[in-house]
C-alpha cells in the first residue's frame, strides 16, 4: 500500500494490505463498468478486462475486498498441496526508481486444506445471504443437496459469486517434489475445481527449484495431458484451464509451448510470470538489483509483450491469452490487447499505486478507445 511504503518492509506492507482487504476496510469502486470494456471469455461475460494476478492474495483471504475495488477477475494463490513457509526473509524488495519489485517468496502457502476451508466458508456465507433474499429457491436447493459448492452452482452464478466477474485459483507444487512430478497440480485441480471459474497451472515461478523445467517440450506435453484429464473429470460447469509461463523463453520454446497448448485442450496461457533477467534499463542501486528472485513491474514488460506477441502470431489467435507484466497505465493495457491479450493482469502497479488503480485504468482505457470496444482491439497489432 502506498502510504506504508516508506515506514514498513515490503512484506509487512503486503500483509497489512491483505488484512485491510480481508475485512473490507478498503475503498470500493461503486461505479458500474462501461459496456465497452466487457469481453466474453470461455462462454462467460466479464465486465472489464482488468485482472489481479496471483501472488497478491496467496491464501484466498481477501477475495471479496479485491473484487470490490473493481477487478473483472481476481486470481488467488499460488496454493501448494501441503503447507510450506517459503524462503527465508527478507524475500521481497522494492526497486522504487524502477517502480519494480524483486521477490523470492518461494510459494509460501497455507496448503490445500486450509484454503479450501476458507473458500467453502465464503460459499456458505453467500448461500446464507441468498437464503434471506430468495428463501423459497434456496430451501428447495437445500433439500436436494447438502453440498455448498453444488448449491452455488445450482443458483446459476459464477464461482466468483459475482455477476460478470471470474475467480481464478493458481496452483503450485511443493518444493520437495521431484522436478518432473505433476501430481501436485492434479491434486489442486481436484481440490479447487468446484470453487474456481479458472484454474491456473503455475510452472514459471523462478523461486521453486526445477519448476521452470516443466516448460520443456516433452515434460510440458506430459503435464498438459495429466492436468487436462483431471480438469475434464470435474463436474459441470468445468473451470477454464490455463498455464502460466515465464518471459525468459526462446522463440523456439515459445512455439513449442504454443503448439502443445493448442493440441492439449487447455483454454489459454498467461504471459507471463516474473523474469530472472536484469535489464540494462534498471536504475535502482546495485545492491537491490543483485538480489535473487523474480523481477516484476515495468522492466519486465518488453520481455512479456514480445513473448505474448510471438504466441499470438504463431497460433493465429486461436488460443486465449492473458497479458501480465509491467502494466502500469491504459496505454500499456491497450498495447497488450493489440498484441493479442484478451485480459490483462496487474500486481506490482497495484501495490505501488493503490486501490484506485483498477478504476483509473478503466476510465483511461475508455478515453483511449473512444468509440471502439475493448474486444475490437484484441490482436489488432
Amino acid at each position: 500500500m502506498p502510504l506504508l511504503r516508506n515506514i514498513t518492509t515490503p512484506e509487512s506492507s503486503h500483509k497489512f494490505a491483505i488484512w485491510v482487504f480481508k475485512w473490507g476496510l478498503n475503498a470500493k469502486d461503486r461505479l458500474p463498468d462501461d459496456e465497452q470494456l466487457s469481453v466474453e471469455v470461455w462462454g462467460k461475460k466479464v465486465s472489464n478486462p482488468i485482472c489481479l494476478a496471483a501472488g497478491f492474495d496467496k491464501h484466498g483471504e481477501a477475495i471479496d475486498g479485491l473484487f470490490d475495488v473493481g477487478f473483472g477477475y481476481v486470481e488467488v494463490g499460488s496454493i501448494t498441496p501441503e503447507p510450506q513457509p517459503g524462503n527465508s526473509k527478507p524475500r521481497m524488495f522494492r526497486l522504487p526508481k524502477d517502480k519494480a519489485v524483486i521477490n523470492r517468496y518461494g510459494f509460501n502457502s497455507d496448503g490445500h486444506k486450509q484454503v479450501e476451508l476458507r473458500l467453502r466458508d465464503r460459499v456458505r456465507r453467500y448461500l446464507f445471504h441468498s437464503a434471506k433474499l430468495h428463501p423459497n429457491i434456496t430451501a428447495a436447493l437445500l433439500a436436494s443437496s447438502p453440498d455448498e459448492v453444488s448449491l452455488s452452482d445450482a443458483l446459476g452464478i459464477n464461482r466468483s459469486l459475482r455477476e460478470d466477474k471470474l475467480l481464478g485459483i493458481n496452483l503450485g507444487k511443493n518444493k520437495w517434489r521431484s522436478a518432473e512430478d505433476v501430481q501436485d497440480f492434479v491434486k489442486g485441480i481436484k481440490t479447487f475445481g468446484g470453487y474456481a471459474d479458472v484454474l491456473v497451472v503455475n510452472i514459471s515461478s523462478p523461486n521453486t527449484p526445477g519448476l521452470r523445467g516443466l516448460q520443456r517440450k516433452e515434460i510440458f506435453e506430459k503435464l498438459l495431458k495429466e492436468v487436462t484429464k483431471a480438469r475434464n473429470s470435474l463436474h459441470e460447469p468445468r473451470p477454464a484451464l490455463l498455464v502460466k509461463i515465464a518471459p525468459d523463453l526462446s522463440d523456439n520454446e515459445l512455439e513449442d509451448i504454443a503448439d502443445t497448448a493448442l493440441n492439449s485442450g487447455v483454454d489459454g496461457i498467461i504471459v507471463s510470470n516474473t523474469t530472472i533477467s536484469r535489464p540494462d534499463t534498471l536504475q535502482s542501486v546495485a545492491s537491490l538489483i543483485s538480489e535473487t528472485g523474480g523481477l516484476s513491474g515495468p522492466p519486465v514488460k518488453p520481455l512479456a509483450l514480445k513473448a505474448l506477441r510471438k504466441i499470438y502470431q504463431h497460433t493465429n489467435g486461436k488460443l486465449l491469452l492473458v497479458g501480465c507484466g509491467g502494466i502500469s497505465n491504459a496505454k500499456d493495457a491497450i498495447e497488450y490487447a493489440k498484441a493479442g491479450a484478451t485480459l490483462v493482469q496487474l500486481y506490482t502497479s497495484f501495490g505501488y499505486d493503490g486501490v484506485g488503480k483498477p478504476r483509473e485504468l478503466k476510465d483511461d482505457i475508455l478515453r483511449e478507445l473512444k468509440d471502439k470496444k475493448w474486444s475490437d482491439i484484441i490482436g489488432e497489432q
